[in-house]
């Protein structure tokens, strides 16, 4: 499995529900990055939030359900 970052805003349904199927899947982010806290990510991903980021550089932008996610995760 890849490590991976979590990039999400603050006070966001769809980021807490993309928390929740991290949480089901029993995995960690190496890192929770804030869009609302960081320019460079804001102009990266802007609403394509939640983002999970793997450590290959390739990322996941909602929307997704676990199966994309844990395949993504696995690959």
């Amino acid at each position: 499995m890849h490590a991976f970052e979590f990039i999400r805003r603050e006070r966001c349904s769809l980021c807490d529900m993309a928390q929740v199927m991290l949480h089901q899947l029993v995995v960690e982010p190496t890192a929770t990055n804030y869009v609302d806290d960081d320019d460079t990510l804001e102009s990266r991903y802007g609403w394509h939030v939640p983002v999970i980021l793997r450590d290959d550089g390739q990322d996941l932008r909602w929307p997704f359900d676990a199966v994309k996610l844990r395949e993504f995760l696995g690959d």
